[in-house]
């Protein structure tokens, strides 16, 4: 008898959770790469009594209800589970409520698992996913959608697979069966939580077995990154065993290419579906959500002082006792900032950028963030360090020096305000980031010879921010980067020290920053192969200064949130 499963589950043709349910193949005879022993359905519907493997074997697509605000999008949902399965039930539900209720038409993408014999891994499902692509596109008209705003949001295997659909859509992956496949099966945007494989190292289908690094590791060449490469956002936790490194690599490449592109990575976060929120800020940014709201001042949004109760000036050093005088430069001082509730005993070092020309306590890069955090409770110190230059010497060598002594200075006034003197976070931008970098990297090395008591204190500090920190890589260490830093023999530059002190950093930059974002990317990369584990969020086309002004409902306007939930996710600010 001829084998012809038909595979069309009329059972199930309508189905409780969908509107209805469309099958990407005609039939097992004209699916390519047909295997018995798979199946396409959720694991939930699997586990259900009188499942049968023969009547669900082809892959297929639930269409959801419309939105009650259409927004001209739609979203294909992929489901993770090793390319064994399709388990994530509960993301696939929190996707098409999130995506549902911002107006986009969803859809839930089945693919035949477990994995095919003697082929890759992924194969199946890649040939299914180009299929449903192609599918997705035809209904574009039917479904009141535009055909060139079509989106994935995937988990795990399934971020694989999204990441085949986004970089490789020109490589078919199987032969033309019908008109169909005609249609072009690139997708628009795609966002990629925790996606596995991606390494060389865990590519056959493992976990990372050298964790994502080393110089026999790079990304895999299953994806081409060709000319319909589209814009990303990849969100993944710091201690996934399916690494992290994946994230970073596709990352760098899609910079290369000048794709818009953000990276979010977590620190002591696993395999998991995490940063939703900066998936629709990333949306809302690009533009697929709708035009974006006009940007607003940061120093309009914290115009007061309110949540300050006093205010304390000092001199950062003894009279007589700096190092390294230098007459053309300004005098530095410390400024203390009580907040009217105590709310935490941690204290917040904050001083500006300036190009190590100049720095300003009173700007934007300084003031909010200031104002944010006493309204948080917390105790901010802001520094005024000596600029411009020093003439003879490196350009950060004085602010050096006015940091370490000011982290000095605020250990040992900390106890006399009620503060822990082993709770200081240090938090610069641009220049002033390199210089956070320069503090959270390198306590333990000397930047000037002991003056007094106070210099016996450690300089160590227990975290870091850094706002797109400046001159970190080599090919832009006194200026702009010339390469994007996205060239391997772009490193980071060597007055990091990445001591046994090194602290956690939280990084924020704008992936068309001038100074370029791989500066704080491959800052996470050492710290994470040292096993620090740091934060980054980069924001897809956004600038050097990207938070001075910014559109409502973006990262750029929220990144002060940022701040405070790597605190608490760190325990800081308990």
């Amino acid at each position: 008898m001829k084998r012809l499963i038909l595979c069309l589950g009329l059972l199930w043709a309508v189905m409780a959770s969908a509107q209805e349910r469309q099958y990407i193949w005609p039939s097992t005879a004209v699916m390519p790469d047909y295997q018995k022993h798979q199946i396409a359905e959720m694991t939930d519907r699997v586990k259900e009594p009188g499942f049968n493997p023969q009547e669900n074997c082809i892959a297929f697509l639930d269409w959801y209800e419309a939105p009650e605000h259409p927004n001209g999008g739609c979203m294909i949902l992929i489901s993770g589970g090793s390319y064994k399965n399709c388990c994530d039930i509960e993301p696939v539900k929190l996707w098409r409520k999130t995506f549902t209720e911002l107006g986009f038409q969803c859809v839930n993408f089945v693919y035949r698992t477990p994995r095919p014999e003697g082929l890759p891994i992924y194969q199946s499902a890649w040939e299914d996913g180009q299929r449903a692509v192609r599918l997705v596109r035809s209904q574009a008209t039917r479904r009141g959608f535009d055909p060139e705003r079509i989106g994935t949001v995937s988990m795990s295997a399934g971020s694989h697979l999204a990441l085949m659909l986004a970089t490789s859509s020109l490589t078919r992956a199987y032969a033309p069966i019908d008109k169909l496949d005609s249609i072009p099966c690139h997708t628009n945007w795609a966002i990629v939580h925790a996606p596995a494989y991606v390494t060389t190292d865990g590519e056959t289908g493992t976990r990372a077995l050298r964790a994502g690094y080393g110089t026999d590791v790079g990304l895999s060449s299953v994806f081409r990154f060709d000319k319909n490469t589209c814009p990303m956002v990849l969100l993944h936790g710091g201690k996934d065993p399916y690494t992290p490194f994946g994230s970073t690599l596709v990352y760098r490449q899609l910079r290369r290419m000048g794709v818009p592109a953000e990276v979010h990575l977590y620190p002591d976060k696993g395999h998991v579906v995490i940063g939703l929120d900066r998936a629709v800020e990333f949306m809302r940014q690009m533009g697929f959500i709708g035009k974006p709201e006009a940007e607003v001042p940061l120093m309009d949004r914290y115009a007061s002082d309110d949540a300050r109760a006093s205010y304390k000036k000092e001199a950062l050093w003894p009279e007589g006792k700096m190092p390294d005088v230098r007459e053309a430069q300004c005098e530095p001082y410390l400024e203390w900032h009580f907040p009217k509730e105590l709310k935490t005993k941690a204290i917040q070092i904050i001083y500006s950028g300036g190009g190590y020309h100049n720095n300003d306590p009173g700007s934007f890069e300084v003031v909010p963030a200031r104002r944010y955090l006493n309204e948080k409770g917390m105790t901010v110190v802001t520094m005024k360090y000596r600029t411009p230059r020093p003439e003879g010497l490196s350009k950060h060598t004085t602010a050096w020096e006015d940091l370490q002594r000011a982290i000095r200075v605020v250990r040992s006034q900390a106890a006399a305000y009620g503060l822990d003197p082993d709770r200081i976070g240090i938090m610069g931008s641009s220049a002033g980031g390199h210089l956070t970098l320069m503090g959270a990297t390198s306590s333990l090395h000397q930047s000037y010879l002991p003056i007094d008591e106070l210099d016996k204190l450690s300089c160590k500090v227990q975290w870091g921010v850094a706002i797109y920190p400046a001159y970190a890589l080599t090919d832009g260490a006194n200026g702009h980067n010339s390469g994007g830093g996205n060239a391997d023999d772009a490193i980071l530059v060597p007055e990091f020290s990445f001591d046994l002190n090194t602290a956690p950093l939280l990084m924020v930059h704008g992936d068309a920053d001038k100074y370029a974002s791989m500066a704080s990317v491959k800052v996470w990369e050492k710290q994470c192969a040292m096993g620090v584990q740091s934060e980054v969020h980069t924001l897809a086309t956004r600038p050097h200064c990207f938070q001075k002004s910014a559109s409502p409902g973006t990262g750029s306007y929220t990144y002060l949130d940022r701040i405070w939930e790597f605190l608490t996710a760190k325990g800081f600010n308990k």
